[in-house]
């Protein structure tokens, strides 16, 4: 005889009502996360302007329907579109991951919280356009804040990358909860859309990962965060949610998806993630190189002659950077050269720099890029891995030596924190400052990118803003 099946409808899983709670009554009162996510909204529309200088970029943007018209529609930064707000939502969120040059979050799973803007600008745009009282660009900090928070802790024990899932899966969820807020869902309401988060689904890394490695990883994101808004709006209609969809025996996320783990939480949900988030702000290169390609920058001027000498090179690194951007063999496209930590040292080591443009394949068709590759090796050091999960450093510590044919070496040149981290805010602020500046005028006219950056280097107008009017300044 088979055993009786409970169908009485159990209370939500606790995750469920631990984000509804912070995104539904938890008030951000840190000026420190109200201040990084200012200069977070600087460099990821930034990022996505940039973006737009690449084809493979912009044919995926638009409506799908090149026809279509949506007159109170949300706006997407650098074009002229104005679209639905879920397909806004994949325009910018395409835009701003498309070059691998936005924020990072690194634990036991890696991401890029600021993937979630997608989501938090179209809708917050869109509804601003049509509501009688629009919201203010502090309202889209501080859903910054809080979809930072509720991707990054949940990030910090555990891991999907390690049961093969993509990490979108938490811009999905968090975008969902801080979107269907903004929307005005009731509190049940946004519980339900979250557990619609889980219950979707989600990604493998399979495009993220040789020998498959491919462009999908750019718009990974943005497929997540315009899937959230229309899940979002979705549960606002009263559609029900799925209360046990983490722990249901056999038929829920962590059996289905997890290997039966539940997650473990190292902290509350408040701004840590946020005042502790990493920018990309020298280089477009994934998170794990950027020590090592800032190495490979000082190391230029006493190899760039010498190229020829080299025998061999040594990275030692943390096993994170193993783990995903150690690679050997042909590398097929720039999604493929910016996953590869050897990519990303010999390009700086021949020519002292690493530019978005560095990875088509007019500068990958340089055969000693191919040469200098083969001479590397990657050794894990266990203090790099060690430091890199202690929540005190987070370093990304990366060591580069080059042996040369005789006999001799340089002096190993080490760096534990990349420019974008906290301990370095002080010295990479102005950087990123600009990195913006540049970004702007590479798509606005001078009067108008000497506008935009004024206001976004005052906090308190910023925050004042109607959105509605920010986003217009962004439009070609």
């Amino acid at each position: 005889m088979s055993a009786h099946i409970s169908n009485v409808r159990p209370k939500p899983d606790k995750v469920l009502t631990l984000i509804a709670d912070y995104v539904s009554q938890y008030p951000v009162k840190s000026p420190e996360a109200y201040e990084t996510a200012r200069y977070c909204l600087m460099d990821t529309l930034g990022c996505g302007l940039e973006a737009l200088e690449y084809p493979a970029c912009t044919k995926l943007l638009g409506p799908v329907d090149p026809e279509t018209v949506v007159p109170h529609g949300a706006k997407v930064p650098g074009t002229k579109f104005q679209l639905d707000p879920v397909q806004a939502a994949f325009n910018i969120g395409a835009m701003i991951r498309w070059l691998d040059f936005n924020d990072t979050w690194l634990a036991a799973e890696w991401g890029h919280p600021s993937d979630n803007l997608g989501g938090i600008l179209a809708t917050a745009d869109w509804i601003s356009r049509n509501a009688s009282t629009s919201l203010v660009m502090k309202d889209v900090l501080t859903a910054m804040i809080k979809a930072h928070e509720i991707q990054g802790v949940i990030a910090l024990e555990n891991s999907f990358n390690r049961v093969g899932l993509d990490h979108v899966v938490l811009v999905k969820v968090a975008s969902t909860a801080v979107v269907a807020h903004m929307l005005g869902c009731s509190y049940d309401q946004v519980v339900n859309a979250i557990s619609q988060a889980w219950v979707d689904g989600q990604s493998l890394r399979t495009y993220r990962h040789a020998p498959n490695t491919g462009s999908r990883k750019s718009w990974a994101a943005g497929d997540a965060t315009s899937r959230a808004v229309r899940l979002a709006l979705i549960s606002k209609t009263g559609e029900m949610g799925y209360p046990s969809v983490l722990t249901a025996k056999g038929w829920g996320f962590y059996d289905v998806l997890f290997k039966g783990k539940e997650f473990k939480f190292q902290r509350k949900f408040g701004s840590y993630v946020m005042e502790h988030v990493l920018f990309k702000i020298s280089f477009p290169a994934e998170f794990h190189a950027q020590t090592a390609v800032e190495c490979a920058m000082q190391l230029h001027p006493q190899v760039k002659d010498r190229l020829d000498q080299i025998q061999r090179i040594v990275i030692r690194t943390h096993e994170s950077a193993i783990r995903i951007i150690d690679k050997k063999g042909p590398l097929h496209n720039p999604a493929d050269r910016d996953h590869c930590i050897q990519y990303m040292v010999a390009v700086p080591l021949i020519h002292g720099r690493l530019t978005a443009a560095d990875y088509e394949d007019d500068v990958a068709g340089d055969a000693r890029i191919d040469a200098l590759r083969e001479k590397m090796e990657c050794v894990e050091d266990k203090q790099f891995s060690k430091d890199y999960l202690d929540p005190d450093k987070r370093s990304i510590a990366n060591g580069i030596t080059i042996h040369f044919k005789d006999g001799t070496k340089t002096d190993e040149v080490v760096v534990e924190y990349p420019i974008g981290h906290r301990r370095r805010r002080a010295e990479g602020i102005p950087l990123l400052e600009a990195k913006f500046r540049t970004n702007l005028l590479r798509r606005l006219p001078p009067k108008q990118a000497a506008i935009i950056l004024a206001l976004c280097q005052d906090q308190q107008r910023l925050e004042d803003t109607p959105v509605n009017e920010f986003v217009d300044l962004f439009v070609i």
